[in-house]
Formats: C-alpha cells, structure tokens, sequence
C-alpha cells in the first residue's frame, strides 16, 4: 500500500502513452495531406483529407439544410398554420421540424438522385477528379434553386453585388443565388400563410360577433372558436391538404 500515492502518477503516464501511440502511428503510417493522381492523370486527394472534408460538410449541414432546400418554406407554412389554429404549442416543435425534415427529402428526392448519380458515383468510382464532381453536384442544385427563386429577387440581389446585368440564368454565382432563394423562399411562405388564416380568421370574427349580440362580454371567443377550426380543419382533412399543397408549390427539374 505504499505505493499507492504513485498510483496518479502512474495513471497519467499511460494516459499520455496511450494518447500518443495512435498519434505517432497515425503520422507514421497514414499522410495527412496528401493528392493521389489517379486514371489519367486527374488528382484525387487522400482518404485522410476526404475525411476531413466530409466532416466538415457535416458540420455545415443544419446551413446548408436551410439554405438551398424546401425547409424554410416548409417549416414557416406549418408555424403559421399552428398559430391559425390557436392550438399553442400542439403539435410541438419537435413534431413541426421532423414533418419539415422529411417532407424536405421527399421534395429534394430526385434532386439528391441526380447528385448522386452524377457526382458521388462517378467520384467514387474513380472516373472524375474532385473538382468535376463538386460542379457536377452543384447543377442540379441551381437547376432546383434557379426554379423556385424569382427574378426580382435575383436582380436585387446582382445589384447589391454590384457584378451588373447577367443576361443567363447559368451564370449567376452561387453566392448571389442562395440569398436570392432564400429570400423568395420566406416570401413564398409568408403568402401562403396569408392565404392559410383567411378562413380561421373568418371563423374567429363570426363566433365574436354571435358572442357580442348575444351579450357574452365575459366569455372568451377564442374558447367557443378554436373547437370550431379544429373540426373543420379535420372535416377538410387539413394535414393530408396542407402537405400536398406544400409539395405541388415546388417545381421538380
């Protein structure tokens, strides 16, 4: 037992150890960065730096998400439809953004095959180099995101940029595009929200107007109103309503 206070020391030494091993081998047995030229002559670069690639795009995933997909118009259509109905927070936040989610890769479904089929494959395959496969998956994004932005919103957005006219749609850059999607994707939302609390609206003004001739001052309009939207919003088959519309609303390439 006397040599137990030795015991933290001895602790610390194998955790270094241990630590250090796999990073000495590591640098010994594996590049860090390194580019392989490959059939005919293309670069293509180390597994070790693919990796670091992948994780990073991994990482920048939830902007990406949000930036060139469906789910912003998605995801704001289904919180103003939530608030049309009154309901508080049912259904949950959890619920709206796994709806959103996965109606985002319904709707980017043939998008993401054609990436796959144009870039991933080939790129794995060992066919073409990197750089042909990050533009190959970058045209069926831009076709996709090229069909769903306004022409007002690119405009605007080549003026700030201050690169003048672009007389085809190709050659606008990627940085100009994804704002001017994102922009015509919350404005696409907000019109049809607009158009989603017309009639819970309506509904709302006409039980306050039967409970003010009635002399119900006291009594909550909300409480005789939200029973109302619920059952016609079942009656209408509202969900099944909304998601369909959601889907047509974007134009597949």
């Amino acid at each position: 037992m006397k040599y137990t206070k030795y015991l933290p020391l001895l602790v610390c030494v194998l955790g270094m150890t241990g630590l250090l091993l796999p990073l000495n081998t590591f640098a010994d047995g594996m590049p860090v960065l390194n580019v392989v030229n490959g059939p005919g002559q293309s670069s293509r670069y180390s597994l070790t730096l693919e990796l670091v690639a992948m994780m990073t795009v991994l990482t920048l995933l939830p902007s990406l998400l949000l930036a060139m997909t469906p789910f912003v118009r998605i995801i704001i259509v289904l919180s103003l439809l939530r608030q049309a109905l009154g309901t508080g927070q049912t259904p949950p936040n959890q619920v709206l953004v796994g709806l959103a989610l996965f109606l985002t890769f319904f709707i980017m479904s043939p998008v993401l095959t054609k990436v796959y089929d144009q870039a991933v494959l080939p790129y794995m395959n060992n066919t073409i180099p990197a750089k042909e496969a990050i533009d190959a998956a970058e045209a069926p994004l831009r076709a996709f995101m090229l069909k769903q932005t306004r022409e007002e919103e690119i405009a605007a957005f080549v003026n700030i940029s201050g690169k003048g006219p672009i007389k085809d749609p190709a050659a606008v850059p990627f940085s100009t595009l994804v704002p001017a999607f994102i922009t015509s994707e919350l404005k696409s939302a907000f019109a049809i929200g607009f158009l989603i609390y017309i009639p819970f609206v309506i509904i709302d003004l006409i039980v306050a107007s039967v409970l003010m001739s009635m002399g119900m001052m006291m009594l909550s309009p909300m409480m005789i109103s939200m029973p109302l939207k619920l059952m016609l919003f079942v009656l209408v088959d509202g969900w099944t309503l909304t998601m369909s519309s959601l889907t047509a609303s974007f134009a597949h390439i």
